[in-house]
C-alpha cells in the first residue's frame, strides 16, 4: 500500500466495487454512522493491517468465524488483533466443546462474505440470526473500531459506540462479552 488516502464516508466512485461493499456504505449512510474509509491492497492477516491500521489511527481488530464440530452453531468473535487467538479458552467461555474455523461455504453461506473478509458488517447478512457474535471486552474499551466493509481490498473506522448502539440493532444482532487473556 502507497501513500494511503483516508477519506470521510463511502468512497468517490463505486465504479468496480462489489454489492456487498456498496451495501456496507449504505447501511451505514441510512443509520447517519460517520466513518472513514481507507482503499488498499488485500489484506489477509492481521499483520498485513498494520499500514492500514495506521493510516487510519485505529487497530484492526481480529475476526473469527467458528464453528461447533456438528456444523449447527456459529460465532464471529471480535477482538483485538494483537491477542493471540485460543480455541481452548474461548471454547471454555462460552460453554462450546470442539471449535474450529467454520468452512468457507459457511462463511459465504451465511455472512455472504469469503475468507479474509470476515467483519463484523457481514451480520446484516445473517438475516436468519445463525451467527452469535462475541466481543472481546478489551476491544470494547477502544473509541473506535477497525473493520473491513465486506471485502478485504477497504478498511473503515467506525466509532465502537456506533457499532454497539446503532450498526447491532440495525442488523438485529446482539452480543456477548468475552474477556480473553493477553497471555498463551
Amino acid at each position: 500500500m502507497h501513500s494511503p488516502t483516508v477519506s470521510i464516508g463511502r468512497p468517490a466512485s463505486l465504479i468496480g466495487r462489489l454489492s456487498r461493499e456498496i451495501a456496507c456504505y449504505d447501511l451505514l449512510d441510512s443509520l447517519s454512522i460517520p466513518y472513514e474509509h481507507l482503499d488498499h491492497e488485500a489484506l489477509f492477516t492481521i499483520e498485513a493491517c498494520h499500514e492500514a491500521d495506521a493510516a487510519l489511527n485505529v487497530c484492526m481488530c481480529k475476526n473469527l468465524f467458528l464453528c461447533n464440530q456438528n456444523k449447527t452453531r456459529f460465532y464471529l468473535l471480535l477482538m483485538p488483533g494483537e491477542k493471540r487467538f485460543q480455541t481452548k479458552v474461548f471454547s471454555s467461555l462460552i460453554g462450546s466443546s470442539r471449535l474450529s474455523f467454520a468452512p468457507e461455504s459457511y462463511l459465504e453461506e451465511l455472512l455472504g462474505l469469503t475468507p479474509g473478509s470476515v467483519t463484523v458488517l457481514g451480520l446484516m447478512n445473517d438475516v436468519e440470526g445463525k451467527v452469535s457474535l462475541y466481543m472481546d471486552a478489551d476491544l470494547l474499551k477502544e473509541e473506535y473500531m477497525g473493520c473491513h466493509p465486506c471485502i478485504n481490498t477497504s478498511s473503515l473506522k467506525i466509532r465502537t459506540d456506533d457499532l454497539i448502539q446503532k450498526l447491532l440493532p440495525a442488523m438485529r444482532h446482539g452480543y456477548e462479552v468475552v474477556d480473553l487473556p493477553w497471555n498463551s
